[in-house]
């Protein structure tokens, strides 16, 4: 139990450079205690005393603001960065080494049943608000862009971007032109922002027409 309990704690000191010591992790880290605490929920879950697997997982969110289904399976490794908001469903399941950002969601689009939550290969970061939902997987290596939302497959190794998310890179290598080289969770197309300027354009045009209308009319 020890032994895993550092190596949790390796793991975070590893990938987040403002973490100085385990101590720290320890007893300030949001993620960590959420995760410490859905391992013991969830081995009240599998033992079909789930009352008590829901207590926990509700006294965990109402002190971290992560909710985790005490049923989800969560492997080794998991760094939920910052942490507020996050929501992992039920049937989710989580590999190795995952990093997860803050507003992350792990749901269900509600058409599901039985397995109904999306499962997350080896290594995979999803980033800021991103949504995955869905029964699908998620491959080893794959980048989830912050504000994503995932509804359908994603590779290994491939880079999601997007409303509706779209793969953009697998291996390293483009699949489209409208993402940006390397994940850092800034540089992609706003599809939102997209629609907004084509509405702008389409209302300027408009405004230009009725200007030629009214003074031909010598309105």
């Amino acid at each position: 139990m020890f032994k895993n309990l550092k190596a949790e704690l390796d793991s975070i000191m590893e990938r987040d450079p403002a973490a100085r010591s385990r101590l720290e992790v320890y007893f300030l880290y949001s993620g960590f205690k959420a995760v410490r605490d859905h391992r013991i929920a969830n081995w009240f879950f599998r033992h079909n005393m789930k009352l008590i697997a829901r207590w926990i997982s509700q006294h965990s969110r109402h002190k971290t603001g992560i909710e985790i289904h005490p049923g989800a399976t969560i492997g080794k490794g998991l760094f939920i960065d910052h942490g507020m908001g996050v929501v992992i469903g039920e049937t989710t399941e989580i590999g190795d080494n995952c990093t997860l950002y803050q507003g992350v969601t792990l749901g269900g689009t509600g058409k599901d049943h039985g397995k109904r939550h999306p499962t997350l290969g080896n290594n995979v970061l999803v980033g800021s608000g991103a949504k995955v939902l869905g029964p699908f997987r998620v491959g080893d290596n794959a980048r989830i862009a912050a504000g994503a939302v995932v509804l359908t497959e994603v590779p290994d190794n491939a880079t999601a971007v997007g409303v509706p998310a779209k793969i953009v890179r697998v291996n390293g290598e483009k699949v489209t032109d409208t993402a940006s080289n390397e994940l850092d969770q800034i540089n992609y197309t706003d599809p939102v922002a997209e629609q907004l300027t084509d509405l702008d354009n389409r209302l300027n045009d408009l405004k230009s027409a009725m200007e030629v209308f009214e003074n031909g009319a010598g309105i």
